[in-house]
């Protein structure tokens, strides 16, 4: 094993990190503040974010029970790489991914398997399964091999992997579920080479699906150069290269990205958020946010841009100034102005962006 895991709640998790007014997240004695804009910044700590994002993850599982991709679904798809900063991934997660892929397995009727946001939701079980594989266990388990089967059954006729289309940006197009398998399929130690052949043909409609679906918007692409940065062979070298380019243009003068520059409202799902979207004060003239700004980071960084380019320069300075006190990042969520669950994915991103521009500390430091 590469980290040490632990088994239960740590102490310091069961520390409110407001006792008073509204929650982001709350379970027993897990309370995180609601997310706004006001909240003040504070200087860059690695440990306060991995905090945020622990407590964030223990408490909607909990309190929830169900496998989100907002919340426990990006926990389990990018903490197992940073198994050196934090020293510790929670166990607990990876077996309630276990007991929630039984629960799929179960479902007889393949229609209702390959239905709603199900079958994005087993990529995603598939995903950190995997990633918890390879940089914690060093080998593909069973688990993972389950998973990955049951994700290929639920995979639409097309290739696609059915999502919701209401709640932007992780749940709103089976395009990004489609995404989000192959990373499964990539970060599984050795299972693309040990596919069988009904398996490996369905992998190949996945491919195709990707290299041929055009995406409504360049949040789409962004996505689409990630899983590619993961899976070298589905694009060609000059379809990265524009991709690359594309996620550049974007970057605001202040060295972010802010995630209402990468669709216009209505390409986000059915378009049902256009008129809160247009509405919003800021709107022409959107700010940069954690989650884009962190999400273009591991893009490029993954796609081979060095650490030394001057966008990712201008990222880790942005990054590091504007985390909250919390240990979050904000960024206004896209549905709407109660809880801002996209801070989420805002704090993993911009964590996984710095973990990948060796910018975050040993086990040890903060």
């Amino acid at each position: 094993m590469r980290a040490a895991i632990i088994l239960l709640l740590p102490a310091w998790m069961l520390v409110s990190v407001s006792a008073d007014g509204p929650t982001q997240y709350a379970y027993g004695e897990i309370s995180i503040s609601a997310a706004s804009d006001e909240e003040p910044t504070r200087a860059f700590s690695a440990a306060a974010a991995f905090e945020y994002l622990d407590k964030g993850a223990i408490a909607w599982t909990k309190k929830k029970g169900c496998v989100s991709c907002h919340t426990n679904g990006t926990y389990l798809l990018t903490m197992p790489s940073m198994a050196s900063h934090r020293g510790n991934v929670d166990a607990d997660m990876r077996r309630f991914f276990v007991e929630e892929l039984e629960k799929d397995e179960g479902e007889t009727e393949l229609e209702k398997l390959r239905s709603k946001l199900r079958p994005t939701k087993i990529a995603y079980i598939a995903a950190g399964l995997a990633e918890w594989d390879r940089h914690l266990s060093n080998a593909r388990s069973a688990e993972t091999e389950r998973a990955l089967t049951l994700m290929f059954r639920a995979q639409a006729d097309d290739g696609s992997y059915s999502n919701l289309d209401c709640w932007p940006p992780l749940e709103s197009s089976a395009y990004h579920g489609a995404t989000v398998a192959l990373m499964a399929v990539a970060a599984a130690p050795g299972w693309v080479e040990s596919a069988g052949p009904e398996i490996g043909g369905q992998l190949e409609k996945l491919v195709a699906y990707l290299r041929t679906e055009t995406p409504v918007n360049d949040y789409q692409r962004t996505l689409l150069l990630w899983a590619a940065s993961r899976y070298p062979d589905l694009l060609e070298a000059d379809r990265r290269d524009a991709l690359q380019a594309m996620i550049r243009s974007h970057q605001q003068e202040d060295g972010g990205w802010s995630i209402r520059n990468f669709a216009s409202p209505e390409t986000w799902g059915s378009g049902n958020r256009a008129k809160k979207l247009r509405a919003e004060p800021e709107f022409e003239s959107p700010p940069s946010d954690g989650h884009m700004t962190g999400l273009a980071t591991v893009v490029l960084r993954e796609a081979g841009v060095p650490t030394d380019d001057p966008h990712i320069q201008k990222a880790i300075r942005w990054l590091k100034a504007n985390q909250r006190e919390s240990g979050r990042w904000w960024t206004r969520s896209l549905n709407t102005d109660k809880h801002h669950l996209i801070t989420y994915s805002g704090t993993a991103y911009p964590m996984l962006a710095l973990s990948l521009c060796e910018e975050l500390p040993s086990r040890d430091q903060d």
